[in-house]
């Protein structure tokens, strides 16, 4: 069983759910998935495939760690994210809810003026957790102008 965390009305965070849970969760509402796992990670099942059979959107912005918590993929995901909640609630998941966490903190940081305690709690809520320490000195940069810095 996938721990499902509803940090916010219109948002759910987890790890990968099963098939079983995405058609709780579109029974419960969502409308969007967004999917933060690389195409090479291990699944179960067709995730693409068995949430547009549910009538589900489906996105996938890959993020598989620190090199890519970059502005780029945080714009992406914001863009997304932003697409998503115009439809209805959404479900955000990577592997644990970590890098979910990761990017709705950076999001909240960068994009919509939360200040960094803020920023940190809400990725908290969504399941941040070993990718912390870097979200920290993220926000604490805030972001970039001009041409992103090379890692």
């Amino acid at each position: 069983m996938t721990e499902i965390r509803h940090p916010r009305p219109d948002l759910f965070a987890a790890g990968q759910p099963t098939a079983e849970e995405l058609a709780g969760l579109a029974a419960q509402g969502v409308r969007s998935v967004i999917n933060l796992r690389a195409p090479d990670e291990e699944m179960a099942f067709d995730e693409q495939a068995e949430v547009e059979r549910l009538g589900l959107h489906y996105a996938c912005i890959p993020v598989c760690g620190l090199q890519d918590l970059t502005q780029e993929n945080v714009r992406r995901f914001s863009e997304e994210l932003d697409a998503a909640r115009g439809r209805g609630p959404v479900l955000v998941h990577c592997g644990t809810a970590n890098r979910v966490g990761a990017m709705l903190a950076l999001d909240a940081g960068f994009n919509r003026g939360t200040p960094p305690e803020s920023a940190l709690a809400l990725g908290r809520e969504a399941g941040l957790a070993s990718l912390e320490p870097e979200v920290e000195r993220l926000l604490a940069r805030g972001p970039q102008t001009g041409k992103e810095e090379g890692r």
